[in-house]
């Protein structure tokens, strides 16, 4: 007790109740705004952001009711490094997830690089996770009470050397009772929505977004079937995402799906649902936040925010790699998005997604 953390706060009812939280714990609490350049004018997208000028305005004024000091910082340079890689990883035919990106270099990251400049024993945020002790002792992120809210997708990237000066403390809170301190304690943000969008795509266009970020670049081709006959042309594979059904341009008379794109003949391959099906991945950069294991482990793994962990075998590759086998096939693996490996409510570890294949004859090592 009453040691000093730096708190991310966002100007959202979550970081605002974990200020509060940490402060009655008898926390020396600091509030630090990240300051990214990305800035929208219109009022109904800045309600679904969370690092707008408003937003800034927001967190120092629930600093203020808490009575605890509050920084905004320059982070506009390492934040065109996530914009960037996003636009970057749709032109290579992926499908990036950029708040993993925020958390891993920049909350968990420049935040905790500032902290320890200014004697912080822990970096703390807003996420609904939490950081418990597997049963070897080792701490481990760990999902959040609230099930429906749960962030511990989110987090397989953070460094298992950080974990013991990481606090999450509305990890161990549903949404709504987080909302009802925030009404109790008269904080000014107590009904403002959720963040829902990425905060740099104004208007949720990625398309627009990426071509702006990389004009000139022509990455237009084919689009073909899954015996590789040309159906149609498109205007470039950033457009595109794998599982995607609408806005494909073609009509065959039964519903097609995006199932494979590849950008070096920058070919877009639909074919039926049941082809989206695969049974195994390959993840690179892959964190482990336990002991690495010898062999292929039983997990529960989660291959997007919204998907329900299932059964599956993890296995360690050489480099930073790991392969993911899953107890029965699932829909849309897509690469550049994240899989998040469980042993029951604990993280084991996770990665970036770089392909998925069928066993056994697509198998790779």
């Amino acid at each position: 007790m009453g040691s000093r953390v730096v708190l991310a706060m966002s100007g959202g009812v979550d970081s605002s109740v974990a200020a509060h939280l940490l402060k009655e714990q008898g926390h020396e609490v600091i509030g630090l705004f990240m300051r990214t350049g990305a800035h929208t004018e219109d009022e109904e997208r800045r309600s679904k952001t969370c690092c707008s000028a408003t937003d800034a305005v927001d967190a120092r004024n629930v600093a203020d009711r808490l009575d605890i000091p509050f920084y905004s910082l320059d982070f506009e340079p390492d934040f065109k490094r996530i914009m960037d890689q996003f636009a970057d990883e749709y032109v290579a035919g992926r499908t990036p997830n950029p708040c993993v990106m925020c958390n891993i270099w920049l909350k968990f990251g420049k935040l905790w690089s500032y902290g320890k400049q200014v004697g912080a024993d822990f970096v703390a945020t807003g996420h609904y996770a939490r950081i418990k002790a597997a049963p070897d002792g080792s701490l481990r992120v760990a999902r959040g009470i609230d099930g429906t809210k749960d962030q511990s997708y989110v987090l397989f990237g953070l460094r298992r050397e950080l974990l013991a000066n990481v606090l999450l403390p509305i990890g161990e809170y549903p949404k709504s009772e987080v909302r009802s301190i925030a009404r109790e304690l008269g904080l000014p943000v107590h009904d403002k929505p959720d963040s829902q969008e990425i905060c740099f795509v104004p208007q949720d266009d990625y398309l627009e977004f990426v071509r702006a970020r990389r004009p000139g670049l022509d990455t237009s081709g084919a689009i073909v079937d899954e015996e590789g006959n040309e159906l149609a042309r498109h205007a470039g594979i950033e457009a595109f995402t794998i599982g995607q059904r609408r806005g494909l341009g073609v009509a065959v008379g039964s519903p097609r799906y995006v199932v494979q794109i590849e950008p070096t003949s920058k070919t877009v391959t639909v074919g039926r649902r049941e082809s989206l099906e695969k049974q195994a991945l390959i993840a690179t950069r892959f964190n482990w936040q336990a002991e690495v294991p010898q062999g292929p482990t039983p997990c529960l793994a989660q291959i997007r925010a919204h998907h329900t962990a299932v059964p599956a075998m993890v296995e360690p590759l050489p480099g930073d790699r790991a392969r993911v086998v899953f107890e029965t096939p699932q829909l849309a693996i897509t690469p550049g998005q994240v899989v998040t490996v469980y042993q029951d409510e604990l993280v084991l570890g996770g990665g970036w997604i770089e392909r998925s294949f069928d066993l056994p004859s697509e198998e790779e090592s």
